[in-house]
């Protein structure tokens, strides 16, 4: 059994659409990019029942097949890092609802980066200071890199 050497102290959480983006067939895409470093164990992805539900639900809309959308979550499911959600209270919330499974698991889990386009998301390191940087998937790539 080979035992996952994580060479990071980095701890994130990517929200939907970096999950949906991340399977591009393109060897160039950055989200892909994210997603080949993660297996290579280069940092943590946590995930909580909430998050692992807005990606499965987010691919089925999209028509990815559901074996597909199984393979996926078990993967994440056996690599990722299951965060259990214990306190609920955020002093600010995003305006979509959608977001708040994210920003908890990224607040519950002690992340260090809670990674998204969503401009819901990214709008609230302006509205609060959190202890994990809220930031698009270059700023991520680019940190990793250094």
């Amino acid at each position: 059994m080979e035992i996952k050497r994580i060479k990071t102290t980095l701890r994130t959480v990517p929200d939907t659409n970096i999950i949906i983006a991340a399977q591009s067939k393109n060897p160039k895409s950055p989200n892909r990019e994210y997603y080949e470093c993660w297996l290579n164990h280069e940092f943590e992805l946590l995930y909580s029942e909430d998050t692992m539900f807005e990606y499965a639900l987010k691919l089925n809309a999209l028509g990815m097949p559901e074996t597909d959308i199984r393979e996926f979550i078990l993967e994440i499911s056996k690599l990722g890092i299951q965060i259990q959600i214990e306190f609920f209270h955020l002093r600010v919330y995003p305006e979509d609802f959608d977001d708040v499974a994210f920003v908890l698991c990224a607040e519950n889990g002690n992340a260090t980066h809670l990674i998204s386009y969503d401009k819901h998301i990214l709008d609230l390191k302006y509205r609060h200071k959190f202890d994990f940087k809220i930031c698009k998937i270059i700023e991520f790539l680019q940190e990793l890199r250094n």
